[in-house]
């Protein structure tokens, strides 16, 4: 296939995403339904065969990191919660036509906001396969069409996944290239595909900060992103002590390969003789590799001088930074220098400390007395997410179906003007 034929091939898809959108966006909730529940099904009856084809992605990459790779793997169980997602999908309110706020004027005018869908949405993604379902189950839901690239290293699981994305979509009566994969596998289609302005609503790139900047930098229409998941957890003075190891270990090591895992944690000097030695050796206990400030190393021989890159550093991995504060405003300017925005969080019993944090911490998600790893879509009762957003427009955190919408007046008349 020669360049010019590549290029009419991307914008070819992009065309074929834009007429479909025309039909999504008038389906019914039923229709929309239909398909979810037909793409449960399908994952359910299917799952050896997806464990299959993903264990052909395990066993053919050998270049992507540790993280990455746990993200790639898919389990029975892991593709049944991937099913069951769909199904809340499914389940969840519809949208798309709700009235946000709707009021008369002193003329008659009669005047709505309603939630209409965005249009045609590009994800491109990295390792997770998990992530063309939710991002099928999501817009089709909420209205929209969508063009997926996934990376090479979930190929196989990505091609299955997609073929049961489209004979849902065909068995529900719904148009098949309203969720499409983009089938040129050039890098370079990537920045042909998000400059395409003409076809294209809205990207969001979710993967290594490296993949985002560089689509960031290509695209043409609108970008929803967050360049990575650098989130702290501060322990303060007046905290539980128990509570707060509980919440440090469970905030690190559930998952650390995800962007809602710590990678630091601040400490109250106060508290640092009562609080350190145990969560130290609890974290050590699972694995986990400590870089510490001079009086953190103090409580543990195990521990590794941090240096300025660590304060820095999202690791999405068994590693931790900890750092003993001297005050609550000491832990709050380290905050604003190093978070990423995504999620930040305050273990204390103080609400009057717990108020100024949440107002101190200008973070997407900011959380008291609970896990970062909290900060998603399905934990907040939104069923999957799209994506988590940092951007300060449109919204911030976990996106699920209403954040696949935008706001449009309607105004009913009975023959006015404007004198």
């Amino acid at each position: 296939m020669n360049s010019e034929q590549e290029e009419s091939s991307v914008l070819t898809q992009a065309e074929q995403a834009r007429q479909a959108f025309q039909a999504i966006r008038r389906a019914t909730t039923e229709q929309k339904n239909n398909f979810l529940n037909k793409l449960a099904d399908l994952l359910e009856e299917n799952i050896d065969t997806i464990i299959s084809e993903n264990k052909r992605d395990l066993e053919s990459t050998n270049e992507i990191t540790k993280a990455m790779l746990r993200r790639l793997e898919l389990t029975k169980t892991g593709i049944q919660s991937i099913a069951r997602g769909v199904r809340d999908i499914a389940k969840a309110e519809d949208p798309v036509g709700s009235i946000i706020k709707a009021w008369v004027r002193p003329n008659g005018l009669r005047i709505k906001r309603v939630r209409v869908p965005i249009g045609v949405i590009a994800v491109i993604f990295e390792s997770r396969p998990n992530v063309i379902i939710d991002v099928a189950a999501l817009c089709i839901k909420s209205g929209n069409a969508v063009i997926v690239r996934g990376g090479k290293e979930a190929m196989y699981s990505n091609n299955i996944l997609a073929r049961y994305i489209t004979q849902a979509l065909r068995d529900a009566g719904l148009p098949e290239n309203a969720a499409q994969q983009l089938q040129d596998r050039r890098y370079e289609a990537i920045s042909e595909l998000v400059q395409l302005e003409d076809y294209l609503d809205l990207v969001i790139p979710r993967g290594r900060e490296s993949l985002i900047k560089a689509v960031s930098e290509k695209a043409r229409v609108p970008v929803m992103k967050h360049m990575r998941g650098l989130c702290h957890l501060y322990i303060d003075k007046d905290a539980d002590i128990d509570k707060a190891i509980k919440i440090a270990v469970n905030a690190k090591t559930s998952n650390p390969s995800t962007c809602n895992t710590i990678e630091t944690i601040l400490v109250h000097k106060d508290i640092a003789d009562s609080s350190l030695p145990k969560l130290l050796s609890l974290l050590r206990e699972k694995k986990v590799e400590i870089r510490g400030c001079s009086q953190t190393c103090t409580y543990s021989s195990a521990c590794v001088a941090a240096t300025e890159t660590d304060w820095a550093t999202e690791y999405l991995d068994l590693i931790i930074s900890i750092k003993v504060v001297e005050s609550y405003e000491a832990g709050v300017k380290h905050i604003q220098k190093y978070s990423s925005g995504l999620t930040d969080s305050i273990v204390t019993e103080n609400i009057q400390t717990a108020e100024e944090f949440i107002k101190d911490i200008n973070s997407a998600t900011v959380l008291v007395n609970a896990s970062n790893r909290f900060t998603d879509g399905g934990e907040f009762g939104l069923g999957a997410e799209i994506g988590i957003s940092t951007s300060s427009i449109h919204m911030r955190g976990p996106m699920g179906l209403e954040d696949l919408t935008v706001p449009r007046y309607v105004v009913m008349g009975s023959g006015q003007i404007r004198e």
